[in-house]
């Protein structure tokens, strides 16, 4: 992912150069959605950083299997973020062919339906 013909550009979408622990990324308050992703993580999601050729960043991507689902959140901008929840035997995650909930829009309202969405039962939407 990011490397693949079609992927999404991070020009305008993060700052430039981008790496993780620059201090530039930091503050020493945290955003709201800062805090959600700490949320994210203390529900077990684990993240990746995908780049380009360039090694700038191209999204933050968390993933959390757990029973029969895993649940995917994929943040491009502040402004333009997805979340999914697909069968756990779904081949492909990011492009899955069965989705049993999405959401699609800011980090913000994304991460918030995230947090919201129960664990135990298999979302439908």
């Amino acid at each position: 992912m990011g490397n693949e013909p079609g992927s999404p550009s991070a020009a305008g979408r993060f700052p430039e150069g981008a790496k993780d622990g620059d201090s530039t990324m930091c503050s020493t308050e945290a955003t709201p959605v800062e805090t959600r992703l700490m949320d994210l993580i203390h529900r077990g999601y684990r993240f990746i950083h995908p780049r380009d050729d360039g090694g700038d960043l191209v999204a933050v991507v968390g993933v959390r299997p757990h029973g029969t689902v895993i649940d995917v959140i994929r943040l491009d901008a502040e402004d333009d973020a997805t979340a999914l929840r697909v069968p756990a035997d779904e081949d492909d995650i990011l492009t899955p062919e069965k989705t049993l909930w999405h959401c699609h829009g800011t980090a913000h309202h994304v991460l918030d339906e995230l947090l919201a969405l129960p664990d135990g039962v298999p979302a439908r939407g």
